[in-house]
């Protein structure tokens, strides 16, 4: 068993900023991480950072665009955390030596974003995440910190007491994908998940196939609840063959969308009479997609961005890597005509329950980035917020699990006083209670000190090391398991059928009879499940057994999306519901949460924090 004062859980933007500021503090850390660092998800973010920084800017007017941007869904502590410590953050960056665009003056260069009332976009090019991760991770290199590169983290050692609140994290289980080894990893002081998005329950997405939600679902599965899951963003300007991402920077720097009726539909069809392509990506890829149903679209599927007018310098200056993409994967030249772009899925607003410091119910379990739900993005995430976001909760997390935060949180976490109960909206059983004990045994992962086997003791909650050995040995029954059994179906034929019906009944638009379709669908994606089998027998870069423990995360992560969007019957930021086009405040100024509870889901709500330090945000209709 490795030991470490704190335990990083994926090595991208987020959790090396993690790393960095938990060492900065005296904690001796390890990052254990599925991928290398540089290979992580973060590289493929192309806009930039959203920072007050220059004259006539403040960071109180970038958190009222955030709110505005959540649709007021947005924990107001989390939201001015976010824009008060981003010019910080970023400034830092630039000091380590990040590669920003500069003005001709030498003064970093900032551009217009979405739902921005000041242009406080900064940017290195079309490859803001790309330096941003190259930049960080020279950090972690130069301070020593110990990088277990290649190792997937399948469960979390977490204590068995009834209430979530009393349960502890002590430790991770991961599996060596160069040796086939799986090995327990001891936190004494906290595991900090950065584990990103989740994107591929969807067939349609710009992220990267190994973004599978997997600390979103071991958090779940080991009691903490999950937020909000079912605000899914959808890029409005995604390449229709591939969903790779064009960034909103083209916009930012003055592309246009055009339908195929040449209108530049975004002020023709009133859309967004002031921003036009610069409004939200809610409200333009809701836009977009009005447009394709209503005849207006390109063969049927997709819309017009053009940037041809901006000229070949600017172009090459600040979009170069649009053109290449453009060119790669639609063979389109963006200097000489416009590219065809349509909604993709993005970015997950929802997830792991934490509060302004990163910090779950379970104590010593820690998330941030994109797998946390803190909840800096309520119902829309602006462009340009996901960046600082990784820097300022990642700084934040570290600095709080290396002991060097005494400030109580101003938001709460698990279930209190002002939460309330959910009712049961699903037409079909949620979860794995109802499966038979004896499929489901082997291939569950509770999370906590559940025995590896009937007949195994559960360890005495106050043995660290033990909690966590129980969890080595339970894992290792799972995966022996999956590799032994001979006869089932392959995992790719269920992730099929999960990404099929979200992708079909669980998008931008949404509508009741669909969602329900989509759960029905998800619990016999379920059953199947409990059949699978993993064709590779070997142990070593068994990329088959990864997959299969992912798509079983992908399960968990895809019918709490689907709960959450049947729950909400409200309009509000990314969630449409064609039966429920307005907005509640008077019912739904509040968070969807789920918690795992053993095996049976249970759907409960707590309020938005609109209180903040600079001032109460209160809720105004959203145009652009």
């Amino acid at each position: 068993m490795r030991e470490y004062d704190v335990i990083v859980v994926g090595a991208g933007g987020a959790g090396l900023r993690a790393a960095i500021a938990a060492q900065e503090n005296g904690a001796d850390v390890a990052m254990v991480t599925k991928l290398h660092p540089v290979r992580s998800h973060t590289g493929a973010a192309e806009g930039g950072i959203n920072a007050a920084l220059r004259e006539g800017d403040d960071w109180r007017d970038h958190a009222y665009d955030t709110m505005k941007g959540s649709d007021y869904l947005g924990d107001a502590p989390a939201v001015e955390a976010l824009t008060r410590e981003s010019p910080k953050e970023t400034i830092q960056l630039e000091n380590w030596g990040m590669a920003f665009s500069r003005d001709e003056d030498g003064q970093v260069s900032q551009r217009p974003f979405g739902g921005l009332s000041f242009p406080r976009t900064t940017y290195a090019g079309a490859e803001t995440g790309h330096h941003m991760l190259h930049t960080m991770y020279e950090q972690v290199v130069k301070r020593g910190i110990e990088v277990y590169d290649e190792w997937y983290v399948t469960r979390l050692a977490v204590t068995d007491e009834d209430e979530p609140e009393e349960r502890d994290c002590h430790g991770v289980v991961a599996y060596d994908i160069k040796r086939g080894e799986i090995e327990g990893f001891r936190a004494r002081d906290g595991v900090i998940l950065a584990t990103g998005g989740l994107g591929q329950v969807y067939d349609h997405t710009t992220n990267a196939i190994a973004n599978t939600g997997d600390g979103v679902a071991m958090a779940y599965r080991a009691g903490v609840p999950i937020e909000d899951m079912e605000m899914i963003q959808f890029h409005p300007t995604t390449l229709p063959s591939t969903g790779v991402l064009i960034s909103e920077g083209v916009r930012g720097e003055g592309g246009i969308l055009y339908n195929s009726e040449g209108e530049r539909f975004m002020f023709e069809g009133g859309y967004a009479n002031n921003d036009g392509e610069l409004a939200s990506r809610d409200v333009v890829s809701r836009a977009e997609l009005n447009e394709v149903n209503n005849g207006r679209g390109i063969e049927d599927e997709y819309v017009h961005l053009d940037m041809r007018h901006l000229g070949e310098d600017r172009i090459l200056d600040r979009l170069e890597n649009i053109l290449h993409l453009a060119e790669d994967f639609e063979g389109v030249d963006g200097l000489e005509e416009p590219m065809p772009v349509k909604p993709g899925q993005h970015y997950a607003m929802g997830g792991i329950e934490t509060d302004e410091w990163g910090s779950t119910c379970v104590n010593g379990l820690y998330a941030v980035g994109e797998c946390a739900c803190a909840s800096v993005h309520g119902a829309n995430r602006l462009g340009g917020n996901a960046l600082p976001e990784l820097a300022v909760f990642g700084a934040r997390a570290g600095r709080h699990a290396a002991g060097a935060v005494d400030e109580e949180p101003k938001i709460t976490t698990g279930w209190d006083e002002d939460s309330e109960e959910g009712e049961n909206v699903s037409p079909v059983p949620l979860g794995e209670a109802d499966l038979p004990s004896s499929e489901k045994g082997a291939l569950a992962d509770g999370g906590a000190t559940s025995p590896s086997g009937d007949s195994d003791p559960a360890v005495d909650a106050e043995d660290a090391d033990g909690v966590v050995e129980q969890a080595v040995q339970a894992e290792r029954t799972r995966v022996h398991y999956l590799l032994e059994k001979e006869e089932g179906i392959n995992h790719a034929e269920v992730r099929s059928e999960l990404q099929e019906t979200m992708t079909e009944n669980v998008n931008v638009f949404r509508e009741e009879g669909a969602l329900k379709d989509a759960l029905e669908d998800i619990r016999e994606a379920r059953k199947d499940y409990q059949h699978v089998t993993v064709e590779d027998p070997s142990r070593t870069y068994n990329t088959d057994l990864i997959h299969t423990i992912e798509t079983r995360n992908l399960l968990d992560v895809a019918e709490a999306i689907t709960v959450g969007a049947l729950a909400r019957d409200e309009f509000r930021g990314a969630h449409w519901r064609k039966e429920h086009q307005e907005r509640k405040d008077d019912e739904w100024l509040k968070h969807t949460m789920l918690s795992w509870n053993d095996g049976s889901p249970g759907l409960w709500y707590k309020p938005a924090v609109l209180e903040g330090e600079a001032k109460t945000y209160e809720p105004k209709e959203r145009s652009y």
